[in-house]
């Protein structure tokens, strides 16, 4: 049975099952941090602001085309637009 609180979503532990097993709260942790510096994000100190913008499909397919960093290159046309 699966229980969600807020954020939080856990499983019920399985007692028949030899994966499932106790686990402190230092290792969940640690996990977590973990995880956290895997996933990357902004890096501190930049000046950069996260904003929902709508965009035509046409001009969003042709940023993508070029492959990644196309956010970087819509950033760079809306700067030479200003």
């Amino acid at each position: 049975m699966m229980a969600k609180n807020g954020s939080i979503t856990a499983l019920e532990a399985d007692p028949n099952d030899p994966e499932d097993f106790e686990v402190s709260a230092e290792a969940v942790a640690q996990a977590l941090a973990e995880r956290r510096r895997r996933l990357g994000g902004r890096p501190r100190g930049s000046d950069k602001e996260q904003v929902s913008l709508r965009l035509d499909k046409d001009i969003l397919a042709r940023f993508r085309a070029d492959g990644p960093g196309w956010q970087t290159r819509i950033n760079e046309a809306l700067r030479k637009g200003m």
